[in-house]
């Protein structure tokens, strides 16, 4: 089955544009999905991500923050179609994304202050669109 849109939309894994059928657990890493989780275990978040910083900072954190993804499990000969090779890490993306990069800032000024989750507990039309999806107790009381 071939993925809809144009070839830039395609995701690409490790450098190389996946197919639907193709996409798989390959150990590509994301940094912004850990810190993403960071309100829900910061116990577990926080270490991790200090050291995914401490082992390859040098190479997966630029002048915008966190690169999208890396992968220290790719040790493959082949043409890539985005990202680099890194010897002591594997694939690296050298892109950021503003939709990976908000959430990060976002989410850590969660943890932080709990401003974010204050503003949605207050917004009436957000509650009611949670109480109709069927979410209930927390802070829906």
């Amino acid at each position: 089955m071939e993925f809809p849109g144009p070839a830039r939309f395609r995701p690409a894994a490790r450098g190389v544009y996946a197919q639907p059928k193709d996409q798989f657990d390959d150990g590509t890493l994301s940094v912004s999905a850990a810190l993403g989780c960071l309100p829900f275990a910061p116990e577990l978040v926080t270490p991790a991500v200090a050291e995914m910083y401490r082992r390859f900072g040098s190479v997966i954190y630029g002048e915008y923050g966190f690169l999208d993804s890396f992968n220290p499990s790719f040790k493959f000969d082949l043409s890539l179609k985005s990202g680099r090779r890194v010897a002591e890490l594997g694939w690296v993306d050298t892109r950021y994304y503003g939709i990976t990069q908000g959430p990060i800032v976002a989410m850590i000024e969660n943890q932080r202050s709990g401003l974010i989750w204050r503003v949605m507990q207050n917004d009436p039309v957000l509650r009611r669109g949670l109480q109709r999806a069927g979410f209930t107790g927390g802070w829906l009381r």
